[in-house]
């Protein structure tokens, strides 16, 4: 009995409990990280386990995160659940935090139509050389 060579179309990864990476990880689709990694993480959507922890920078369109992130983060999509603990800055469109979660950095909402792979826009700086804020109207 043969069988059909097809491609693997996997829907997502996972890198297990047991795995540590490091170095950079990028993903097309979506990415599940139950391990450590060492690394930056660029994906199209990140879901992170409670006992994950990330040494790096994640630049997601749609991010789940419950374990420990030490980097920046951005993201269209972002939520942070309780079991979180976040150090570094975040970049987001839509944010959720649960009530529990810590997070200690700077948060920026990001331009409209900004990819999360995209840098974020650097603020306007008066001349005195304080960030200016401009509303749109």
């Amino acid at each position: 009995m043969s069988r059909p060579s097809a491609p693997s179309s996997s829907t997502f990864s996972v890198i297990g409990a047991d795995v540590t990476i490091k170095g950079d990880v990028s993903a097309s689709t979506e990415l599940h990280v139950d391990g450590r990694i060492e690394g930056d993480i660029t994906c199209e959507s990140l879901v992170q386990g409670e006992t994950s922890v990330i040494d790096g920078a994640i630049s997601a369109e749609t991010a789940r995160l419950a374990g420990r992130i030490s980097g920046s983060i951005t993201a269209r999509h972002l939520v942070v659940l309780k079991s979180a603990r976040v150090e570094g800055d975040v970049n987001y469109d839509a944010l959720t935090i649960e009530q529990g979660a810590q997070v200690e950095g700077r948060f920026a909402h990001r331009a409209p139509n900004q990819r999360a792979t995209d840098k974020p826009v650097a603020p306007v700086s008066s001349d005195d050389g304080e960030p200016k804020l401009t509303l749109a109207t």
